[in-house]
């Protein structure tokens, strides 16, 4: 049986191009200018720089309405729904899995490699030593206390105190003193070392011996100060060798590493670039906010693209192939003066948004202070 009745309904309806403004005012800077460098490789109309003013001025006074739009290059924004674009991350599980698989068909799920971190690579190799529960407990103390250069900075003596504190653990320095020399026996060479002429003497230890290394064994561990202000004249005196050997000897030395635990791959860290969208001062005890420059690039619309539409424009040939190059340069030029809109609407957006959270944790961004910050 059919029935009538009248439903309200209410729904979000966003064009194309709002949704590309939403989705630029979201980027960060660098995100932001790789936008910006992608528009520009397509966009031809769109260049970089200043516009003489007065050619600008009479661009923006004259139509090119000659030619009607084709029907295919209209969009019809009442079809489009914002959720569709912008609630991609909450897509659920089921529509991304498909069950359309046999029994039979192979498991090809790429492995991947977890890294080791620096202070688990000592403590796998710790697990090829015999060591009673104790010493264990020891040696994986000493390898938590050297630091990501590979040294380990504190006594012996605060080590023992540590022990007894912090891990129950009674102990004297003559026993983590051996545990220490376990310690030294791990790779890199040099790791555990608790000065720069212990760390070079270790590494130096783990040298095939020969007549160079035992030399510069000799001069590490015995004339250390005079190496290090190079009085190569009192080291010959010392050991009545000649230039030629002590020179070897030198060699040896500057070969090592000072830093052991910096030659680990799996201690380098990444270095994240953080680029500031904002810039907050204080001057004269008031807040100063500036955009980054970054943020607001000069951008005009081509005057050779300008000058193109006026020829076809001016032309008494209007031809099919004509249409196709007017309606192709308009559509490039309207998409590079958007292009431009849209950026001048991003900055002003983040600059009123910043600007708002200034103004709201102003206590918190003239003092520094984290408990003045203010839910949001």
């Amino acid at each position: 049986m059919l029935k009538q009745n009248l439903q309200f309904k209410l729904s979000q309806k966003l064009s194309p191009q709002q949704i590309q403004l939403m989705k630029l005012i979201q980027l960060p800077t660098q995100a932001f200018e790789q936008r910006l460098k992608e528009e520009m490789n397509e966009n031809p109309a769109l260049e970089g720089g200043k516009e003489d003013d007065e050619y600008a001025d009479e661009f923006e006074k004259e139509e090119f309405d000659d030619y009607e739009e084709d029907e295919y290059d209209r969009i019809d924004a009442e079809d489009i729904n914002i959720d569709e674009y912008l609630s991609d991350d909450e897509t659920p599980d089921y529509k991304l899995q498909a069950n359309n698989y046999s029994d039979d068909d192979d498991d090809r799920e790429v492995p991947f490699a977890a890294p080791v971190t620096f202070h688990q690579d000592l403590i796998n190799q710790l697990n090829t030593f015999i060591l009673s529960d104790e010493e264990r407990d020891i040696a994986e103390f000493l390898v938590g206390s050297i630091d990501d250069m590979g040294y380990i900075r504190r006594s012996i003596a605060d080590i023992v105190d540590d022990l007894a504190f912090t891990q129950g653990i009674y102990t004297d320095e003559p026993s983590v003193e051996k545990i220490l020399h376990i310690v030294h026996e791990l790779e890199p060479s040099g790791v555990g070392a608790r000065d720069l002429q212990e760390c070079l003497l270790l590494q130096l230890k783990h040298k095939t011996p020969t007549e160079s290394v035992d030399l510069a064994i000799d001069i590490v561990a015995n004339q250390f100060e005079q190496f290090t202000k190079k009085h190569y004249e009192k080291l010959l005196q010392k050991y009545g060798v000649s230039q030629e050997q002590l020179k070897k000897a030198i060699e040896e030395i500057e070969k090592l590493n000072p830093k052991p635990g910096g030659a680990f791959s799996g201690n380098n860290k990444i270095v994240e670039h953080v680029v500031p969208d904002f810039i907050i001062r204080i001057i004269d005890g008031e807040l100063d906010l500036n955009l980054n420059g970054r943020n607001a690039p000069e951008l005009h619309v081509s005057k050779d693209y300008q000058d193109m539409l006026r020829t076809y424009k001016d032309s008494r040939d209007k031809s099919n192939a004509q249409k196709d190059a007017v309606q192709f340069i308009k559509q490039k030029l309207d998409s590079a003066k958007w292009f431009i809109d849209a950026i001048r609407q991003r900055q002003e957006t983040l600059f009123v948004t910043m600007n708002a959270i200034m103004h709201y944790q102003q206590e918190y961004f003239l003092e520094g202070d984290e408990t003045k910050l203010r839910p949001m």
